[in-house]
């Protein structure tokens, strides 16, 4: 996060260089003074619908990843199940969530709910494809050396495949961390009456272009936090992988 910090700040100064030189209007682009502003005088009201947008993608992560590791168990321990969840796993992917917002508003409402299914549609993804190829890919010699010690396809699945896919499952999830807030800002541009996507649409609709940024900026600095804290998490979870592969390169 630190490392971030000039990175931010160098940013920040070519947005102003860019703003100062081309002396683009306050309409089309706005500088960074007077988004600090417009995020200083608005703060309360960024934050209520912060605050909504937050709870979906949270709700949207924990749902996507929790159906994307169910998924991807069941087709690696069942033939029938791979048989008939690929198909619905790869046409899930081939329709653009633009095209399926509006249906999942009018079948869920303006709630909650619908932009949920659609940071669940996005997150569902890169969590399934990553942990299934995990599943698929464990060492034969492991496999091997259960199935002569006589351990069951199960203990095999949760003892040995599940661990030694975790790695891969991680990768998915730092995936789904950095493209959720997509869905749920989808959803709310479709239709919606709270959020930040909202609210930028809003901002838009008035040409309130620095409100509208300020918004923005509150949506990446959320984005930003959540895929560092998921991050951190899950390289504590996958520790030991990090040694397992130093061991290999010694070797």
């Amino acid at each position: 996060m630190i490392r971030l910090l000039p990175i931010v700040v160098g940013l920040v100064v070519l947005w102003q260089g860019v703003v100062w030189v081309t002396g683009v209007p306050p309409f089309i682009l706005p500088g960074p003074l007077a988004v600090a502003k417009a995020l200083g005088t608005r703060w309360p009201v960024l934050v209520d619908h912060a605050a909504v947008t937050v709870l979906e993608i949270i709700l949207g992560l924990l749902f996507g990843a929790l159906l994307g590791a169910v998924s991807a168990l069941m087709m690696a321990s069942w033939r029938p199940a791979r048989r008939w969840l690929l198909p619905i796993f790869v046409v899930s992917q081939s329709i653009p969530v633009f095209a399926l917002a509006p249906i999942l508003v009018l079948w869920m409402g303006y709630g909650l709910l619908s932009k949920v299914a659609m940071a669940v549609l996005v997150i569902y993804f890169p969590v399934t494809a990553a942990f299934y190829d995990g599943l698929r890919q464990t060492e034969t010699g492991w496999l091997d050396m259960a199935r002569v010690m006589g351990a069951s396809p199960a203990r095999i699945l949760w003892h040995i495949r599940v661990p030694a896919a975790l790695p891969r499952f991680a990768s998915g999830l730092r995936v789904a961390t950095a493209v959720a807030p997509i869905g749920a800002i989808i959803g709310e541009w479709v239709g919606s009456s709270k959020g930040l996507g909202y609210l930028m649409l809003h901002a838009n609709g008035r040409m309130q272009v620095d409100f509208m940024f300020a918004a923005l900026f509150l949506l990446a600095a959320f984005s930003v936090c959540l895929y560092f804290t998921m991050d951190a998490g899950l390289r504590r979870l996958t520790a030991w992988a990090g040694v397992q592969d130093r061991g290999k390169e010694e070797e």
